[in-house]
């Protein structure tokens, strides 16, 4: 199956949600927290069960190594990220990671011939859901429930618990005043240094929004393990991307 198609039928299974976002079902919601998804969602706008994106950037492998890539996420189910790299700025690798019947996968081919690169696994799958579970700011509509439980931290920090198949982590928002999200962290399963899988630190500064069908969500973003700091991105992230396009299911 190629990857163009593996995200064509990932896309066309999502269903449709009926619901729509009403903010006076929140008003029992801790300032913060209202500030956030009103910010995030106009009223009416129904709520979406999955995304699909297109974004370029540049990743690190080694060196920073431009890409473009299409994305399908579909909450409670999975999600393809299948991207092309240039290596040296020359050479493309073509691949995907992939999170279907809730296995995950890593493949990526130079030429799209020649392996690079192959994992799959519980590791690579746990891993691969903590990504989904921190890329739920790009549909804030999953965390529009209102019996979501949240915690304050401060007026510009919240945090939430995300459950998503068999995983769990708390994603930490930090606010604008006007409720943009700016930095975000949580724990992630991986194994970025070698020394074995474990719960790890992931975060990330973002730099800009975008307002698409309803939904107000970062555009450009700079992401990474540990601590990611505004001050110092090529140092402390290995992923840099800008949104092209989102659409909403």
């Amino acid at each position: 199956m190629s990857k163009k198609y593996a995200l064509s039928h990932l896309w066309e299974s999502v269903t449709p949600n009926s619901l729509v976002f009403d903010p006076d079902r929140l008003t029992h919601l801790p300032d913060p927290v209202q500030r956030y998804l009103n910010h995030s969602i106009a009223p009416g706008t129904p709520l979406a069960t999955a995304v699909r994106l297109r974004m370029h950037g540049q990743i690190k492998l080694n060196t920073w190594t431009p890409f473009q890539a299409e994305q399908v996420i579909v909450w409670n189910q999975g999600m393809i990220w299948s991207a092309t790299a240039w290596m040296k700025g020359v050479l493309p690798i073509l691949g995907a990671d992939s999170l279907i019947d809730r296995c995950g996968r890593l493949e990526w081919k130079l030429l799209g011939l020649i392996p690079v690169m192959t994992a799959d696994g519980d590791d690579i799958t746990r891993s691969i859901i903590g990504r989904m579970q921190g890329e739920s700011i790009w549909l804030p509509s999953v965390l529009a429930n209102g019996d979501r439980p949240w915690t304050v931290l401060n007026d510009r920090e919240i945090e939430t618990p995300i459950h998503l198949l068999g995983e769990t982590t708390r994603l930490r928002l930090h606010l604008s005043p006007q409720g943009q999200v700016q930095r975000i962290a949580f724990q992630r399963w991986g194994n970025p240094d070698e020394t074995g899988y474990g719960d790890r630190l992931f975060s990330g500064v973002m730099d800009a929004e975008t307002e698409v069908a309803g939904y107000r969500v970062p555009s450009q973003f700079s992401v990474g393990w540990g601590q990611v700091e505004s001050d110092n991105l090529d140092e402390t992230a290995f992923f840099q991307a800008t949104l092209d396009r989102l659409t909403y299911r």
